[in-house]
């Protein structure tokens, strides 16, 4: 009967609880911190536990109601964890249990180790329903979070801009923001990165680079 809470790098958030998917409490965070880097896993991670636990606090403070989850789920190992738990420690609620959960070899299903603080990671038996359940808590937080970063995509696709830059047309535009996520996550990267997405020259990366920097 617990309320558990399942979390990912790229911002998407879901709740569970003793009657399923709690749809109306899933969260996707927009990151905002300028000192984040797109790709930067562990920092996407620690802003969306950061800006969630530090609502609660500030709900349980001033009385509010608040659902406090009685388990939160990372998708990830043990670095993943160990950058959770500095945040839950920061914000003083690392009462609430952490859990890591890492795809084993080739990303098989049923290999999954499980990271639990101050114990030896471990995984269940491919047939436990324990496992199965916990699975579906990690492909729901993926589904929500591609889906969240579709619709956003579709969205920057209409209007961004990207569009008035010289040389960056639908194809390269796609590009971009497939590999940088949104029009913001393309003004953060740096020349070098920008050169590394497919059809984009130097010399285009020069120039979206200072398109941004006016």
């Amino acid at each position: 009967n617990s309320h558990i809470m399942g979390t990912n790098a790229v911002g998407g958030m879901i709740v569970a609880g003793p009657d399923g998917f709690q749809k109306s409490q899933y969260r996707k965070f927009n990151i905002k911190s300028t000192e984040i880097t797109p790709g930067d896993d562990f920092g996407m991670m620690k802003e969306v536990l950061r800006r969630r636990f530090s609502r609660l606090v500030k709900e349980e403070e001033e009385g509010q109601e608040a659902v406090r989850p009685d388990l939160v789920l990372i998708d990830g190992g043990a670095g993943q964890l160990a950058a959770a738990l500095e945040i839950m420690a920061d914000l003083g609620v690392d009462d609430i249990p952490v859990v890591g959960v890492a795809k084993g070899l080739d990303r098989d299903a049923g290999m999954e180790r499980f990271f639990v603080p101050g114990q030896e990671p471990f995984r269940f038996d491919h047939k436990s329903p324990v496992l199965y359940y916990l699975q579906r808590l990690r492909d729901e937080a993926h589904r929500f979070a591609i889906g969240s970063h579709r619709t956003r995509r579709a969205i920057d696709m209409k209007k961004n801009p990207l569009d008035e830059i010289d040389g960056v047309g639908p194809g390269r535009k796609r590009a971009l923001l497939h590999a940088f996520g949104s029009a913001r996550g393309v003004s953060r990267a740096s020349v070098e990165d920008l050169a590394k997405v497919e059809g984009v020259s130097e010399a285009l990366a020069q120039r979206v680079h200072d398109f941004f920097r006016k």
